[in-house]
């Protein structure tokens, strides 16, 4: 079957709107619960281990599969830059969410997470000369981080806040990742954004192991004290999170509008809070509550924003505007 954007053709219409749906879904739900089996994940399991172990096995599956299909061999320069993206987005990006959720709930997680377009923006116009924020995405700026002081502030601005470390991690992990995606689109990676995001993930998952060894992780992991729930937790993460969802986004980049595409920013974390409650008993407070509605909607202010100034551009997005748990 094609994957073409002719959809006049009957007999190719209808099963193309199905793989349109199951990709949506995909990028929604998929993303969305990557927050709550990575709390799963690290509950037996050390949380740079775990993610090298995601990582490097997902990158693999994915580069040995676009090989067999006649992908490009990267150059040498492609790994060069993917090694820097690979360890600033995922190393410092998700390496730095694992540790934290320890800490934080996951649903709290990716509310902090979801303000990655928050430092997007800034961090383009500062550091990188990126366009100037118009009204609208400055007024989604100011939002944006009432919200995080509504999540992480004081207490007496209505009930407790979370893990004050663990918060500031999670800040640290959307600047890496931010400064990642930046960077990203400055240096050679290859074409393809499977195949850049493939080898991002080998590089990654080698530092992580490295990190993981100098933190003292492998005294701390005894392989017979995992428990399943962790191992299917990984799993889900290597073959759902990584490999499906990451094969559905850049489908759906090929085969619908960006604007569209760029919803699951705002979807994931409704997702992962919902899931955080049911299944981990993670506690909706009104505080929780409200910092939700205000970074949530300074997402959708400020992605909206500049999907209308990219419309001129011939790949608003990429795999580089992922956020760190996914």
């Amino acid at each position: 079957m094609s994957l073409n954007n002719d959809t006049s053709d009957p007999e190719t219409s209808s099963p193309r709107l199905l793989l349109i749906v199951a990709a949506f879904a995909a990028i929604y739900i998929v993303w969305g619960s990557t927050y709550l089996a990575i709390r799963f994940a690290i509950e037996t399991m050390p949380p740079f281990l775990m993610a090298g172990m995601r990582f490097l096995v997902a990158g693999t599956m994915m580069y040995a599969f676009l090989r067999m299909r006649g992908a490009q061999t990267p150059s040498r320069s492609n790994w060069r830059s993917a090694g820097l993206v690979g360890c600033l987005m995922l190393l410092g990006g998700n390496g730095l969410v694992c540790w934290a959720e320890q800490h934080v709930a996951s649903g709290l997680a990716a509310l902090l997470i979801a303000t990655v377009p928050l430092w997007m923006v800034t961090l383009d116009f500062v550091f990188y000369r990126g366009p100037k924020p118009t009204t609208a995405i400055a007024l989604g700026l100011i939002a944006g981080l009432v919200g995080i002081v509504v999540l992480i502030g004081p207490a007496d601005i209505g009930g407790e806040p979370i893990h004050a470390t663990g918060g500031v991690v999670l800040l640290l992990a959307c600047v890496f990742w931010s400064v990642g995606s930046l960077h990203a689109r400055r240096v050679a990676l290859p074409k393809s954004t499977t195949m850049s995001a493939a080898i991002q993930m080998i590089c990654a998952g080698i530092a992580f192991f490295v990190v993981g060894t100098f933190a003292g992780e492998w005294s701390a992991f005894d392989l017979s004290a995992v428990s399943v729930k962790s191992w299917l937790s990984l799993t889900y993460l290597v073959v759902f999170g990584s490999v499906m969802a990451l094969t559905a986004y850049n489908f759906l980049l090929q085969n619908t509008s960006p604007k569209n595409v760029a919803t699951y920013a705002y979807v994931n974390p409704v997702i992962a809070v919902v899931l955080g409650a049911l299944f981990a008993d993670e506690a909706l407070s009104p505080r929780t509550l409200v910092a939700a509605l205000i970074i949530i909607g300074s997402v959708v202010l400020i992605t909206y924003s500049r999907r209308r100034k990219s419309k001129t551009l011939s790949a608003p997005l990429s795999c580089t505007e992922v956020t760190p748990a996914e």
